[in-house]
């Protein structure tokens, strides 16, 4: 028996090294978040004489106007004499229309970009902006033993990357609420040390019939502070009315804030909404899809509380495919249109135009 970490632990605790701004060893490839990176630790680097190149999604890349040659990514050459500040405005587009020149910026055409990509992807669940620093290394391995740092193997990171971690109920409890006296929270812990997902249960919805669900991504915004930006507070409040209404139902609260880029990410798409951009258009320009959630989770959640059959309350027919793609039934759509306010009829209609809710 080991007591040495899995892959699984390995990857968690490599997304908590790129959080602190720590590298990583990703196949052959030394790794660190733009976002976090240290004057010093990019200093140690040049002064090694490094190579470095700047990984950023196809979607920044179209942004800076650079040619992403490994077509979902692109690798920007880094001057051997760059400041950090010269990589974080590649990676951030705060400033963009503050100083939208930022080139003429090279991109790599040769070499493989396998880890490049796997890097993105781990900055994306350490909830940090998706670009990061890599540099080629000969001697992985010894690299890493000498340096102290998480060594990651590149295969087995793209399975566990591709892959949704198992979740365990970990603990339920009776939980009366203003909707119904008759609620229950359960509690649901991933493997890969990620963060916990939530089911509220109203009353006691029969296993063998469809119930009553809504899949709810947070919103610490509108959930809690009841941001006028968005209409999940009213959906949250709504869905929870309704089933306490009908007397039963089974509410998700999937800890996916901001379409699944974390709140600090959300928050830096709403100062780019303050510029004039949309919530797709702000999304890309992070370098982030128009919706990073995997409603995969849900689905897990439902399956193991013995649900086979649901009644949605949504208006994203994304969450009706995935959760069918994933062996439930849903028998029917039940829409929610709530919230709407002077202050997000421009976000609603983006998200009917451009992400196809049926509003």
């Amino acid at each position: 028996m080991t007591l040495a970490p899995d892959i699984i632990e390995l990857t968690a605790r490599a997304r908590a090294d790129l959080r602190m701004g720590v590298p990583v060893i990703i196949g052959s490839s030394l790794v660190l978040a733009a976002e976090t990176l240290s004057d010093k630790r990019l200093k140690a680097l040049q002064i090694a004489g490094m190579p470095l190149a700047l990984a950023i999604t196809d979607w920044r890349a179209r942004t800076l106007k650079a040619r992403a040659y490994d077509t979902d990514l692109a690798r920007i050459v880094v001057p051997s004499d760059a400041p950090v500040d010269w990589i974080a405005a590649i990676a951030d587009p705060a400033d963009d229309l503050n100083a939208p020149m930022k080139g003429p910026l090279q991109t790599l055409r040769d070499g493989n970009a396998d880890d490049a990509r796997l890097a993105i992807q781990l900055a994306k669940d350490a909830r940090l902006l998706p670009a990061v620093v890599v540099a080629h290394l000969d001697a992985p391995v010894d690299y890493a033993a000498q340096h102290s740092l998480t060594l990651l193997d590149a295969d087995a990171l793209a399975c566990v990357s591709a892959t949704v971690s198992p979740l365990h109920p970990l603990v339920s409890a009776r939980l009366p609420l203003e909707v119904s006296e008759a609620g229950r929270l359960h509690v649901f812990r991933p493997e890969d040390g990620g963060e916990e997902h939530y089911a509220i249960e109203i009353g006691m919805p029969s296993r063998s019939e469809p119930v009553l669900t809504r899949l709810h991504s947070a919103c610490f915004t509108g959930d809690l502070l009841g941001s006028l930006k968005c209409d999940c507070g009213p959906q949250l409040r709504g869905a929870l009315a309704q089933m306490g209404s009908e007397g039963q139902g089974v509410l998700l609260y999937l800890n996916q804030e901001g379409r699944g880029i974390g709140l600090a990410n959300k928050m830096r798409a709403y100062s780019l909404q303050d510029q004039g951009f949309d919530t797709v258009e702000a999304n890309h320009r992070l370098g982030f899809e128009d919706d990073e959630r995997d409603f995969r989770i849900g689905a897990g959640i439902l399956k193991s509380m013995g649900f086979s059959r649901v009644k949605l309350l949504t208006n994203n027919p994304a969450k009706l495919a995935m959760l069918a793609a994933n062996g439930l039934e849903v028998v029917e759509r039940v829409p929610l249109k709530v919230g709407e306010t002077r202050h997000n009829t421009a976000y609603l209609a983006t998200k009917a135009a451009k992400s196809g809710h049926l509003l």
